[in-house]
C-alpha cells in the first residue's frame, strides 16, 4: 500500500523548479483543489503588476491588523504604543526582549 505522503507531488515536479507552496519536506501543502488553484493562477496572471503589488500590500496590512488585534486581546491593559512596540518586536525580533529593554 502506498502511503498518502508518498503519493503527494514533489516540490520540484514543476520542471525542476521549487514550488513556493512546498514545505521543508518538499511536499506541496495546500487545501486548495487543483481546479481552484488553476482559476487563482489565471486571475493572478491577468492582473497588472500594480494590481499584484496592491493585493500584496492589502494582504500584508490585513495580517498586521490580525496580529495587532491578537496582541490587544492578550493584553487589554496595554496602550497603543505598547501594542505597536510588541507588533514590531514580533516582526523583527521574535525572541522576548531583554529585561532592560522592556
Amino acid at each position: 500500500m502506498v502511503s498518502e505522503v508518498a503519493s503527494q507531488p514533489c516540490a520540484l515536479a514543476n520542471h525542476g523548479q521549487l514550488d513556493p507552496r512546498a514545505n521543508i519536506f518538499g511536499m506541496t501543502m495546500t487545501d486548495t483543489s487543483p481546479e481552484a488553484r488553476a482559476k487563482q493562477d489565471e486571475i493572478l496572471r491577468a492582473m497588472s503588476g500594480e494590481q499584484r503589488i496592491t493585493l500584496a500590500y492589502e494582504m500584508s496590512m490585513f495580517a498586521r491588523d490580525l496580529a495587532r488585534e491578537g496582541i490587544r486581546r492578550d493584553h487589554p491593559e496595554w496602550t497603543e504604543a505598547q501594542i505597536a512596540r510588541e507588533l514590531l518586536r514580533l516582526a523583527f525580533l521574535p525572541a522576548p526582549l531583554p529585561a532592560g529593554l522592556r
